[in-house]
Order: C-alpha cells, then sequence, then structure tokens
C-alpha cells in the first residue's frame, strides 16, 4: 500500500531533508516551508523514521481540501478512509495550527476534526462506543489560507529524540538541527572536525553517527511500530538493514571542547550512549586557547547567543576574538550558528554563504566561511590572496551514506577563512625591513659606545606600517623588542590584520636579529573620553637592562607600556646630574612616580631622601623593586600611595623639597578612593597627605595648579621638572607667579626619537 508521505522539518532545513530522502530512494518536493513530499509504502514509513537526521517528523498525509467553514472542514475528513489505517480501539489526539485562515480558532478546528472521525469509524467498524484505549495515532489538522491539511502522525515522540540522550544541559541544540548543519558544511568522514562550543556534544555526537553510518532512530521506538493495520514485518527489515549499514570507528576522532566541566560530563555519557564515545576526543579548553595541527578540517560551532546564556557584553567580546582565534586554522571551514543580529560587523567581514535556520524558536543564521580546498595550502606570507568569491549550492547526496554529503567544493581560490595576506603585504614587509635594517645599521655601536641598550628604532616612519619598534637588551645581552601599532584607516578583516601584524613582527625579528619569542605587539589605540589602558596580558615576561649604569625592571607582556619610558632617558640623566652636581643632600619628590624610575636616578645622584607618589600599589611595587636592585632601599626612600594632588596638599608646612618630577598622564579616572590615609609601600614610615582620589585628572585642568602647589613645598633655587605627553597643552605661566619657567623640550627629547614632540618638558626654578 502506497502513502503519501510528509517529513516536516524545521525552516532552513527542508533542502537536506529532500537530499536525505533522495539518499534514501525516495524523490521528494518541498512544496512549502516545513514541508518534504514523497511517496512510500510501510517500508518507507519504516526506514525513513529510521534514517532521517534532519526531519522531525514523518507523517502520512490522510486528506488536503479547501474549508472555509466548519461544515466543509468536517466533511472533507469524513471522507476519507479512516478505517483502512485506523483500529476501533486507537487514541486519537487531535493537534491543531491556523494561518491566514477563515477557521482560525483552533481549538474549534481539532474538535470538528476529531468528531468526524469518531463519527467515520463509528460506522466503518460498527460500534457505538470507541475506548481509545489502543496504539496511538496522532492527528494534526493544519489550516493553511483557507486549506485543510489532516495528516497522521506515525514518529510519535519527535525525531530529534534519539535516545542517547537523558538529560540536556544549558541551551541544548536540538539534535535535528545539529544534524542539518553537519550537513551542511564541507565535512565529511575521513576529515578534521572540532566543534570549540560543544556544549553537552551535541554537534559532535551527530557528525560521529553520520561518519559511522549510524541510523539516529536505532535507539528509540515509534509510534506506527504498534499500528496493527502496518505489515509486522516493516520495521524488524528496516532495524536490521540499518544495523547492517553501521560503520566501524571513524579515521579520525572528532574534537569537542567547552569550557564547562559539567556540560562535558553530560556530553560523554550522551557519547557513549549513542556508541560513538571512542570517536570524539571531549576536551575542557576556553575558546581562546583554540587550535589544531590537522588541516583541511572543519569547525561547526553554536556559542552563546546572549539571549539564553551569558550577558550580551561578554557574548559580543567572544564574538570579537574568533577571527583572531580560526585565523590559526588557516585550511579549515567555518561553520557558526547564531542569533546575533550584526555578528558579520563584529567580526569584521562578510560569511560567503549565509542560511536562515531556527533553534526552537529562535530565528538565527548559519554563517559559512569557507577555507581551501582539500590539496591546496592556503596562500603563505609571500604570496597574495585571491578575492572572496561566492560558491556554488549543494550538490546531489551520496546514497551510500545513509544520509547526504556536503555541497560539492567549488571553491576558486586556496585562500583562508581567516587571515591571510594582501598582495601588498610582501612590498609593506620588504619596505619595513629596509628601513629597521638601516636604522638598526646606524645605531648598533649605541650598546657598547655610549652604554644605551634600550632605545627607538622605528616610529611610523613609513605610514603603511604605523608601528612604533623598541629595541631592549637584558644583561644577558639578549635582544627584546616591543612593537606597538596605532590605529591608521585600512581595509583589512581582522583577522587579515591580525596575519599582517604578526609577519611585520616576524620581519622585525629577522633583521634585528631577535628570537621569534622575545618580540611583543602591543595595539594602542587612540585614546577618547574616559577611557585608559588597561592591562593586557598575564605572561609576567619580565627582564632587567641597564641604562646609564643603573639596572631597571621592565615588563613586556603585560601592558602597552613596558614600565620604563625612553624618551625621558636624557631627562632621568639631567635629574641626577642635577642633584650630583649639587653635592647631593637633596630632598626629591616625584609625583605620579610609575614604575620609580626617576627616584632611582635621583638616589643614584646623591639624594638624601626621596617621596615616590603613586596611587597605584602594582606601580610601587615595582618602583620598590627597581631601587632593590640598585641596592638602593631604605627608610630614606618612601614610597606612598596616595592621590598626587591630595598628597601635595596635606603635606605641612615646613615640609619643603629641593628637586620635584612632575610626570603625570593626560588624563586618569582611576577611582581608589579611602577613607584613611594609605600607609606607605615597603620601607619608610607614613607620611602626611593621602586620601582618595577625588576627582577625575585631566593635565590641562589640573596641572598648573599642582605646580603652584609643589611650588610653595620647594625650598629657594628648588627645581621642578614637568613634563605631559600631551601636544594640546597650555601652560599658563602667569599662575606661577614664584617660578622662573624654562621650556626644555628639545634638550630632553632623545636622539633616536624621530618624533621630537614625543613629550614636552618644563624645568621651573622657584626664587631665592
Amino acid at each position: 500500500m502506497a502513502f503519501d508521505l510528509i517529513a516536516t522539518a524545521a525552516f532552513g532545513l527542508e533542502a537536506v531533508v529532500a537530499r536525505e530522502l533522495k539518499a534514501l530512494g525516495y524523490p521528494a518536493s518541498i512544496p512549502q516551508p516545513g514541508r518534504v513530499c514523497f511517496s512510500g509504502d510501510a517500508a518507507a514509513i519504516a526506514r525513513c523514521n529510521l534514517w532521517l537526521r534532519s526531519a522531525e517528523r514523518v507523517v502520512i498525509a490522510v486528506a488536503s481540501f479547501e474549508a472555509t467553514d466548519f461544515g466543509q472542514l468536517f466533511d472533507g475528513v469524513a471522507a476519507a478512509d479512516w478505517s483502512a489505517l485506523v483500529p476501533r480501539d486507537a487514541q486519537l489526539p487531535v493537534r491543531g495550527r491556523s494561518h491566514k485562515s477563515q477557521l482560525s480558532s483552533v481549538p474549534a478546528c481539532q474538535k470538528i476534526v476529531k468528531k468526524a472521525i469518531v463519527e467515520k469509524l463509528r460506522a466503518s467498524h460498527g460500534v457505538v462506543d470507541l475506548p481509545e484505549t489502543g496504539p496511538l495515532f496522532g492527528v494534526e489538522v493544519a489550516m493553511l489560507d483557507n486549506t485543510a491539511t489532516i495528516t497522521l502522525d506515525t514518529t510519535g515522540v519527535g525525531l530529534h529524540k534519539r535516545g542517547y540522550r537523558p538529560m540536556v544541559g544549558v541551551a541544548p541544540l536540538r539534535e535535528t538541527l545539529a544534524a542539518g548543519i553537519v550537513q551542511l558544511s564541507y565535512w565529511r568522514s575521513g576529515r578534521p572536525l572540532l566543534d570549540p562550543f560543544c556544549g553537552t556534544g551535541t554537534i559532535a555526537i551527530e557528525a560521529a553517527m553520520l561518519g559511522r553510518r549510524i541510523a539516529p532512530g536505532l535507539r528509540r521506538a515509534f509510534a506506527a511500530e504498534s499500528w496493527p493495520t502496518l505489515p509486522a514485518d516493516a520495521w524488524p527489515a528496516a532495524r536490521e538493514e540499518a544495523q547492517a549499514q553501521a560503520l566501524p570507528g571513524l579515521e579520525q576522532r572528532l574534537a569537542a571542547t567547552d569550557v564547562d566541566g559539567d556540560a562535558l560530563r553530560l556530553a560523554r555519557r550522551a557519547a557513549e550512549a549513542a556508541g560513538v564515545a571512542a570517536d570524539i576526543h571531549f576536551q575542557q579548553r576556553e575558546f581562546g586557547e583554540t587550535s589544531s595541527k590537522r588541516e583541511h578540517g572543519c569547525l561547526i560551532a553554536n556559542p552563546p547567543y546572549g539571549q539564553r546564556v551569558g550577558e550580551g557584553r561578554a557574548v559580543e567580546q567572544l564574538y570579537r576574538s574568533l577571527p583572531g582565534v580560526l585565523r590559526r586554522l588557516p585550511t579549515w571551514s567555518h561553520y557558526i550558528l547564531t542569533a546575533w543580529p550584526d555578528f558579520e560587523r563584529l567580526l569584521g567581514q562578510r560569511a560567503d554563504r549565509r542560511r536562515k535556520l531556527y533553534n526552537g524558536r529562535i530565528a538565527c543564521t548559519l554563517f559559512q566561511f569557507h577555507g581551501p580546498k582539500p590539496g591546496e595550502a592556503p596562500r603563505g606570507e609571500h604570496q597574495p590572496l585571491a578575492s572572496i568569491e561566492e560558491v556554488a549550492s549543494p550538490a546531489a547526496p551520496d546514497k551510500t551514506r545513509g544520509g547526504t554529503d556536503p555541497p560539492t567544493d567549488t571553491r576558486e581560490a586556496a585562500r583562508p577563512a581567516f587571515g591571510g595576506l594582501r598582495p601588498e603585504a610582501t612590498r609593506q614587509a620588504e619596505e619595513f625591513g629596509n628601513r629597521l635594517r638601516k636604522v638598526a645599521r646606524h645605531l648598533r655601536r649605541w650598546p657598547t659606545k655610549r652604554g644605551v641598550t634600550c632605545y627607538r628604532l622605528y616610529d611610523r616612519d613609513i605610514p603603511e606600517a604605523p608601528l612604533v619598534v623598541d629595541r631592549y637588551q637584558d644583561e644577558r645581552g639578549q635582544v627584546w623588542l616591543h612593537l606597538a601599532e596605532y590605529d591608521r584607516p585600512h581595509d583589512r578583516t581582522p583577522a587579515e590584520h591580525a596575519d599582517w601584524l604578526d609577519h611585520l613582527a616576524g620581519v622585525a625579528a629577522r633583521v634585528l636579529e631577535a628570537p621569534r619569542q622575545n618580540v611583543f605587539l602591543k595595539h594602542r589605540a587612540r585614546q577618547r573620553g574616559a577611557e585608559q589602558y588597561q592591562k593586557v596580558a598575564e605572561d609576567s615576561t619580565r627582564i632587567v637592562v641597564k641604562e646609564d649604569g643603573l639596572r631597571l625592571r621592565v615588563n613586556l607582556s603585560d601592558y602597552i607600556d613596558t614600565g620604563l619610558f625612553l624618551d625621558h632617558r636624557q631627562t632621568r640623566a639631567m635629574v641626577r646630574q642635577e642633584i650630583a652636581a649639587a653635592g647631593g643632600g637633596a630632598r626629591v619628590l616625584n609625583l605620579f612616580a610609575y614604575t620609580g624610575a626617576f627616584t632611582v636616578y635621583a638616589a643614584a645622584g646623591g639624594a638624601a631622601e626621596t617621596t615616590t607618589v603613586d596611587l597605584s600599589p602594582t606601580y610601587l611595587d615595582w618602583a620598590a623593586d627597581n631601587l632593590r636592585l640598585n641596592g638602593l632601599a631604605g627608610d630614606a626612600h618612601r614610597l606612598i600611595q596616595a592621590d598626587a594632588r591630595a598628597y601635595v596638599v596635606g603635606l605641612p608646612a615646613g615640609e619643603l623639597f629641593d628637586l620635584a618630577v612632575i610626570d603625570p598622564p593626560t588624563f586618569s579616572n582611576t577611582k581608589r578612593a579611602s577613607a584613611k590615609r594609605p600607609g606607605p609601600t615597603h620601607a619608610g614610615p607614613a607620611r602626611p597627605g593621602g586620601g582618595g582620589q577625588i576627582e577625575d585628572w585631566d593635565v590641562q585642568r589640573h596641572a598648573t595648579p599642582l605646580l603652584a602647589e609643589v611650588a610653595r613645598r620647594l625650598s629657594p633655587g628648588g627645581v621642578i621638572y614637568f613634563s605631559t605627553n600631551s601636544r594640546r597643552f597650555k601652560l599658563d605661566e602667569g599662575a606661577l607667579p614664584g617660578l622662573a619657567v624654562r621650556e626644555i623640550s628639545h634638550k630632553t627629547v632623545p636622539e633616536d626619537f624621530r618624533n621630537k614632540r614625543i613629550h614636552r618638558c618644563w624645568r621651573m626654578t622657584r626664587g631665592i
């Protein structure tokens, strides 16, 4: 007996289901969204329920007719031959839905359909009562544009219930959707597959079952198995056929990682129940650690959307990090399902293809980023990349797999999905390397002739390579490079830009003969509003360098700046020389002290006392370390955690200094308010002053009042060295009547700094 059958599917997966049906030998059509129609006998019902991976149900189309009133609906249902399929004791629940139809009351439609079926069965079976104690025959009435479609559900519980998952984790991905995504990808058995947000493992499990030709319905029962009106041997024959087609383990284990250990425990249980535990390597790992040495794989992921799991800001940061991580897989293709509305904007590049899908009731998009074909390596550092081309539609499935093949691989260029180098990168790198080589040759004698081992080599000399390159040499003579990138408009994607920066960093390492692991690259964006530079890493790559015979510790990895401002090298020397020329014994105040380099120089010049003030305990610890490195720690060198302004205002009237160094930030919004004065860090008793920072610091508004306060606490003939990096700063000399002010910027900017406006500096002297 042949039936008109329908495989229902989630929106967006109809074509996948049609290909699955064709692979099983049943040509199909898609008359409307969510429905894939085909014909078959009882064996087809059994086989399709067992094999369909992306469909939701297999139903029998009993009748379809126009119905604009309840009389037409009743008559159309009653006209069907219900007794040929439904026994007298059948359970007959009726579901319904209506869209764009005059019969808009779903409960009323359900009631009419149930009444029509019952009356027809009573007449056909010659009975008065229908006990409804037998097998389940689920009926659905679907009203669409005044057309009623009446179906019988052969599946029962939806096909996404495979039988391998007794529990679900947070925000589970439906199994049918996971299987559909895998079949929409280029993945096939024998290739690597990675899910870096695996959760409870649905994508990896479905892929493993597909690769091993394990029928997804083998571990569960179906409603039609108990129907007495279908041949009894259809189901055992279909199960036997499915079991015979299953393959042994996959050639390559699939990889599934997640940061959630509890979800991974559920994933392992589910994989064990599905019979594919040996085919999947589950690992607890942060997404940022994602990498693989294997080539031409597929990354398929369902990351958090910001709707069910996680907060929006955290999800946005995660999405922004994707290009930098996925570029590590240059030969891979990537498939990312998300409901985030501006996903491509966050990534900074468009997908090769997009497909609208639904995860439950959440409207999503599957973004597809296609990598090189197997057999082609992505274009390397010195090769140009072709432009992004759209790919063709998927091809017909392979029947031998019990499912469908991935789309036909029609990619035309060997290019990574994320990253790669543009044609102009070779020229830019060559120009950058030549410039570095020229400057390095000019300064090569500085370490031996001048004792200067840390200096600037390159400062955006070439507009197309807006980098700053500083060379550091540690006590053992090893070379380290600190590169900072400045914002400049370009048309590279974030991943391409990251590869481009890595390429230039590699060029710098080769030209300057520094080990590649000794090269550190930072991004220095233009600060706006209340923005401030934050810590960028936790690697703690610290070295000790020498400058003017002094030892100073720098941190190359964790901050935008290293802890030693190279542009103040000459200013530090001037402070040391001035104190030494006066015969030592000076009392020195260092405000906004940072890591205390000026304090070290002052103490080395013979200062009797130093007071180092900064709001950051981290920088004060660093300053203490620098003092210890030079044997200068002691009670004479006080380290005070305080706001600079509050500290100076709180000083007793008799507390005077002979020299003050003030090198403040352009602005700061750090909040470390405290009800009482903070104590000292390391050696030295607590000093007057302190308190929390009352107001955000702005150098233009607050520097001149601070200078006036410091001037009142200078001894006669005392000196202030004041510096700022703000190019817009205007010093109000009229507000400093007791000071002789002289700008000395031209003397303080070192020769290795091409940018002679890197800072401005003044020497101010109090009258005697």
